[in-house]
C-alpha cells in the first residue's frame, strides 16, 4: 500500500510545530535578540594557503561602538575544535590553510560598524605553496598541511583473493565516477544569541545536532566548566549535517564573555558558503567483474576523498563509503582502499547520506554497466546478488536479520515505472509521445542499503526520560534537537499511539543542556529508533508509577481495573477515574521514570561498522532535452523497508525533501573552487531545486515488517530518499540518450543531441 494522506487515516496529524512555521511566528535561534544586544562578525582569511606574519588590531579597537576584538590570544583554553578530532583552529596565529579560516572577531553596535572595523584589522601574509587537488596532496614531496602528513584517514578492506578472481571473470567493467561538493542551503544560517548571565553562566542560543557536544567543545575553549554552560539547540532552520559542527558558537561565545553583553552572530549567505561545510566531493574508481551468469565474483574500489583544510568528520565519512561501496550485494572478493586528504579547499564534512550517496552512485552505476555488457535487464543484474536473510554484512559483520533486501527489489519491479518498462528503448518510443521530438523519456533504478547510528566503536548513548509534572503535563524529555525533520511530531505520534495519552497531555522537552538527558545526537538517521526504543522501555514503569499513585489516592480501587488514557487514569470499564491535573495535585512530587542505553552495535570489530539497516529501492522516470541538454525527473517511486512508520506524514517529507536534496546533487549543485577559493558565492550561481523541479510525482511504498524476533522497531528514513537516487536517474538518463553518466552533476551540454537540433529545425519549417 502507498503511504498517503488517504491511506494514513487518522494517524495523519497536524505536526505541533507546523502553525508556527507556516504563519513564520516561529523564533528560530538565529531571531532572537536580547537589550544591550551587541553583533558580532568574524574576519576570515582571504589567502588559501598562507604564513601570518603578524596581526594588527589596533585601529580597529579605536573605532566608536567597537566593544571588543579579538584573536588567538584571547582565547583563554584549547585553540581548537572539532568532534572528532579538535585541531581546527578557533582563530589562526601562525598559518592559514583555506580562505574560511577565522584570523580575529569584533562585537560593536551595528553590522556597519562590525564591519568598518574588521575593515581595518591588517593582517600581514607569506603565501605558501596552494593544494587544490587531493591526488597532488598525496604525492611525496608535497608541502605539508598539518604536521601529521595529508593523509587524514587510510581505510582498507579486503577478503578473498581479488587478483586472481578477475582472471575468472566473463565480463569487466572498470570506470571513474566524481561527485560534487554539494552545499547544505539551509534556509537558515549559521548564527545565534551568546548572552553572559548575572550568574557567571553563559547561555547559547545557536544550532546544533547535540548541545552536550557543543557544550564539552565550548567548555574547552573557554576552559570553564561544562555545567556554566548552558546550549538551547531548537528549534533549527535546517541543518542536514551541516551543523554538527561548531560554526559561529566559538567567536559568539568568547565575544560575550569579553563584554559581558549579549552578542548576536548570524553568517549571511556568502559568509555560510565561504566557511560553512559541504559534502565531499570524491574521485571512486571500480573495477568489478562477473561469470557469465551474472555472478559478482570480484570487486576493487579506490576512494580519494577531498576533506578539505580540516578533520570534522572527514575520517568517519570515508569509514561510512567504504562499507557501503559493496551495497547489499554478496561478492567473494573484494578489494578496497580509500584516502581522506587535507586540500587549502573549503571544509567537507557532515552531509545527509554521509559518504553513502558518492558509493552508491558508483556501485549501481557498475551494476547497470555490468547488465548491459550481459545484456539482460539491471533490475534482474541486481536480484542475481542481493543479500539473502542470514547473509552477513559488507564488512563480514554480524547484522540485525531482515528481509529488507529482497522486498524492496520485489516491490519495485511490480511498480508502475518498472512493471513492463523495456531498458533498450530509446527515448519517447517508450511512451509512444512524439509531440515534441527533442524531448526524451527513460525509466531507472536503484536499490541500496544504509547503515544507521554512529557503528561500532564509537560512542553512541541513548536514553529519555518521563515525567508526570506538577502542572499535570506528561513531559518528554530527550536530548534531540528539531532541524525540520518532524521530530516533535514523531516523538508525539509515539506517546499517543504507545501509551494511549491525547496530544494535549504532552509536553515535549528538547534542545535544552540544562535539562536533557543524554540521548545522543540527532544525527545518523537514529533519533527515531532510539526514541521508540526509549518509550518501550520507559512504558511498563511510567504505566505502573502513574497507577500505582491513582491508588494510593484511592486505596478501595485496584490497580487491575485501571489503565492510563487520554487525559488521565480510566477504570477498565470506560469510566475517567483521574485526569492527570488532579493526579499532579495529589502527589508532593513529580513522577519520573528514566532509561540509559546504547545505540544497537555489531559485536564485528571494525570501527564504524552497522548493524542495523534501511534497505531502499527507487524508480525514476525522467525526461531529456536534447535542444538544451536539461534533465527533469517527472515520477518517483520509493520502495523503503524500515520497519514500522512511526509517523506518516513526516516519513513521506523525510523521502520527499531527501529526494529534492539528491536532485540538486545529481542535475545542478556543485560549490565550485579555483585556487582554493569557491567560484560560486551565492545562490544566484548555485542551482538548488524549488518546488517547480519537484512538481512530479513521487510514490512511497513502506514495507513494514519485521522478524518476529526483531526488537529494534522503526528504522530511520532522514536518509533513504536520497542515497540512491543519483544512480536512478543516471540509469533512466542512459535509457534515454545512450550516454552513460559518471560525473555529478550531469552537465547539460553532455546532452545536447548537436547534430539533431538543425534536423528539428528543417523538420519545423516543412
Amino acid at each position: 500500500m502507498l503511504l498517503n494522506k488517504e491511506s494514513s487515516g487518522i494517524r495523519w496529524r497536524t505536526r505541533p510545530d507546523g502553525q508556527g512555521k507556516v504563519s513564520g511566528k516561529l523564533q528560530y535561534l538565529t531571531d532572537m535578540s536580547a537589550d544591550g544586544m551587541l553583533v558580532g562578525r568574524v574576519l576570515r582569511s582571504h589567502q588559501a594557503h598562507a604564513r601570518i606574519l603578524s596581526i594588527h588590531t589596533e585601529l580597529a579597537l579605536k573605532v566608536p561602538g567597537v566593544y571588543a576584538v579579538i584573536t588567538h590570544e584571547d582565547v583563554p583554553g584549547l585553540n581548537g575544535f572539532g568532534i572528532a578530532l579538535p585541531h581546527q583552529p578557533v582563530f589562526c596565529s601562525e598559518r592559514v590553510r583555506y580562505t574560511g579560516d577565522a584570523i580575529a572577531a569584533v562585537a560593536a553596535d551595528t553590522d556597519e560598524i562590525a564591519e568598518y572595523a574588521l575593515s581595518l584589522i591588517e593582517v600581514n601574509y607569506e603565501p605558501l605553496q596552494l593544494i587544490d587537488d587531493p591526488e597532488q596532496a598525496m604525492k611525496e614531496d608535497a608541502i605539508l598541511l598539518h604536521a601529521e602528513g595529508n593523509v587524514l584517514h587510510h581505510t582498507e578492506y579486503r577478503k578473498g583473493q581479488p587478483e586472481a578472481a578477475f582472471e575468472n571473470c566473463s565480463h569487466v567493467v572498470e570506470e571513474t565516477y566524481w561527485t560534487p561538493r554539494q552545499m547544505h542551503t539551509y534556509m537558515e544560517t549559521e548564527g545565534g544569541l551568546f548572552i553572559p548571565e548575572n550568574n557567571g553562566r553563559l547561555t547559547v542560543y545557536s544550532a546544533t545536532q547535540h548541545g552536550l557536544t557543543d557544550r564539552k567543545q565550548l567548555s574547552r575553549i573557554l576552559a570553564i566548566p561544562e555545567e556554566a554552560i548552558r546550549v538551547i539547540s531548537s528549534p533549527i532552520g535546517g541543518s542536514f549535517g551541516g551543523k554538527d559542527e561548531l560554526n559561529v558558537q566559538p567567536y559568539g561565545a568568547l565575544l560575550a564573555l569579553r563584554t559581558r553583553r549579549p552578542v548576536r552572530l548570524h553568517n549571511s549567505r556568502a559568509e555560510s558558503i565561504r566557511a560553512g561545510l559541504k559534502r565531499h566531493p570524491m574521485k571512486i574508481t571500480m573495477k568489478t567483474g562477473c561469470d557469465q551468469a551474472g555472478k559478482l565474483i570480484a570487486h576493487q574500489v579506490r576512494i580519494l576523498s577531498d576533506t578539505g583544510a580540516y578533520a570534522t568528520l572527514g575520517a568517519e565519512v570515508l569509514n561510512f563509503a567504504t562499507e557501503h561501496v559493496m551495497g547489499p550485494y554478496i561478492i567473494e572478493h573484494v578489494d578496497v582502499e580509500g584516502f581522506a586528504v587535507y586540500t587549502n579547499n573549503g571544509v567537507s564534512g557532515e552531509f545527509r547520506g554521509f559518504g553513502g550517496n558518492q558509493a552508491i552512485f558508483a556501485l549501481e552505476g557498475q551494476m547497470d554497466r555490468l547488465a548491459e555488457r550481459l545484456a539482460i535487464e539491471p533490475w534482474e543484474m541486481r536480484r542475481r546478488n542481493l543479500r539473502q536473510y542470514g547473509d552477513l554484512g559488507p564488512l563480514g559483520q554480524e547484522i540485525a536479520q531482515t528481509d529488507g533486501a529482497m522486498q524492496v527489489w520485489e516491490a519495485l519491479a511490480a511498480s508502475p515505472l518498472m512493471s513492463g518498462v523495456d531498458s533498450t528503448t530509446k527515448g519517447n518510443q517508450a511512451n509512444g509521445t512524439t509531440d515534441e521530438p527533442w524531448i526524451v523519456t527513460g525509466v531507472g533504478a536503484a536499490i541500496a542499503m544504509h547503515g544507521a547510528g554512529l557503528g561500532y566503536g564509537i560512542p553512541d548513548p541513548a536514553g529519555g526520560r518521563l515525567i508526570l509534572a506538577l502542572d499535570g503535563k506528561i513531559e518528554a524529555v530527550f536530548g534531540y534537537e528539531e532541524f525540520g525533520q518532524g521530530l516533535i511530531a514523531t516523538m508525539e505520534q509515539m506517546l499517543i499511539e504507545q501509551f494511549g495519552f491525547a496530544a494535549e497531555d504532552l509536553r515535549i522537552v528538547i534542545g535544552d543542556t540544562d535539562v536533557v538527558p543524554d540521548s545522543g545526537s540527532s544525527t545518523a538517521s537514529r533519533a527515531t529508533s532510539m526514541m521508540w526504543m526509549a518509550f518501550k522501555r520507559l512504558h511498563p514503569d511510567f504505566t505502573a508509577r502513574l497507577l500505582e499513585a491513582a491508588v494510593e489516592i484511592s486505596p478501595e480501587t485496584k490497580r487491575d481495573n485501571l489503565r492510563i488514557g487520554p487525559g488521565g487514569i480510566w477504570m477498565k470499564d470506560g469510566e475517567m477515574f483521574l485526569s492527570y491535573s488532579e493526579l499532579a495535585r495529589r502527589i508532593s512530587a513529580p513522577i519520573i521514570c528514566e532509561t540509559k542505553f546504547s545505540y544497537p552495535t555489531t559485536p564485528f570489530e571494525r570501527v564504524g561498522a552497522h548493524f542495523l539497516y534501511t534497505y531502499s529501492a527507487i524508480a525514476i522516470k525522467v525526461s531529456v532535452n536534447l535542444l538544451t541538454g536539461r534533465v527533469r525527473v517527472t515520477d518517483q517511486y520509493h520502495a523503503v523497508a524500515a520497519g514500522p512508520v512511526a509517523n506518516p506524514q513526516g516519513y513521506l517529507g523525510q523521502i520527499e525533501g531527501g529526494s529534492s536534496m539528491a536532485i540538486g546533487f545529481t542535475l545542478s549543485e556543485d560549490a565550485l573552487m579555483s585556487g582554493g577559493s569557491y567560484i560560486t558565492k551565492n545562490l544566484d550561481t548555485y542551482l538548488v531545486p524549488t518546488i517547480a523541479d519537484m512538481n512530479g510525482s513521487i510514490q512511497v511504498q513502506p514495507i513494514e515488517d519485521l522478524p518476529d524476533h526483531d526488537t529494534y522497531g522503526p528504522r530511520g528514513i532522514g536518509e533513504v530518499g536520497s542515497v540512491n537516487l543519483a544512480p536512478a536517474v543516471a540509469s533512466a538518463v542512459f535509457q534515454a540518450v545512450h550516454k552513460r553518466v559518471n560525473r555529478l552533476p550531469i552537465e547539460p551540454e553532455w546532452l545536447q543531441d548537436t547534430p539533431f537540433i538543425p534536423q528539428k529545425v528543417v523538420n519545423a519549417n516543412a
